[in-house]
């Protein structure tokens, strides 16, 4: 079905609210092509408590982007009707770990990066896709206060860091890259518990001369892994 798309400005109000009270609950788990980011697939991990590695073979798909070249990740859809493997008839299963696409819904966000300041624009639009019912509802949110309310800032800026390094690539190395450096893309942003393994048993970054606070954060801490990993492959592309 045809969407209708809205372009909206930070302040401008929409109105939206979903529910299992709404007839269309749940439709919009369907018919999916699911792109995750890499603190998307992070979250969802820890959620269903499992390793990077299996989440990774057991609920996504890895191609290469036209553009960039380099590995994205789409989120494997059950049956004909290309429902998320999450969705229950009570609704997600992942809800307080759910990717920033489904948490931006309705709403898409756009972000660019000037080449010549390095400044950020973002830019929103609404959809409406015809089944959904939910733009009939009375609730009425400006675009800050649905991000807020749908815990949206912590997505957005890992995903803002993840941009910057596309932004850099596809700058200074247009096209694709070497089969070595789209295996260490892929680990670092995406494979994170591999890339953890290659830190600390097989020395990968010791290059860097990393300073032992970091170390001992990264052990653990999964968001200041990926920031790591962000850190290393925005060097590599340097």
């Amino acid at each position: 079905m045809n969407a209708n798309i809205m372009p909206l400005s930070l302040e401008d109000t929409f109105r939206f609210s979903c529910s299992n009270n709404i007839p269309c609950f749940n439709e919009c788990c369907g018919d999916l092509q699911q792109f995750l980011t890499p603190y998307d697939i992070l979250r969802l991990k820890n959620c269903l408590g499992i390793s990077s590695a299996l989440f990774l073979k057991q609920y996504t798909a890895r191609h290469t982007g036209p553009e960039s070249g380099l590995p994205i990740i789409t989120l494997k859809t059950n049956g004909s009707e290309l429902k998320c493997p999450f969705v229950t008839p009570s609704g997600c299963s992942v809800y307080n770990h759910r990717p920033s696409s489904c948490r931006m819904y309705p709403l898409a966000r756009v972000v660019s990066r000037s080449r010549e300041t390095g400044e950020i624009t973002e830019q929103y639009m609404l959809i409406k896709e015809p089944y959904c019912l939910g733009h009939n509802q009375k609730k009425t949110w400006t675009i800050r206060q649905w991000e807020e309310n749908q815990g949206v800032g912590i997505y957005n800026k890992m995903n803002d860091l993840l941009m910057e390094i596309i932004s850099l690539k596809n700058r200074l190395m247009p096209g694709r890259i070497d089969v070595k450096s789209e295996y260490f893309f892929y680990m670092a942003c995406y494979n994170l518990d591999i890339f953890r393994s290659h830190i600390f048993e097989k020395g990968i970054l010791d290059s860097l001369n990393l300073n032992s606070e970091t170390l001992n954060a990264v052990k653990d801490d999964d968001e200041a892994l990926l920031k790591l990993g962000f850190q290393w492959i925005k060097q590599m592309f340097s």
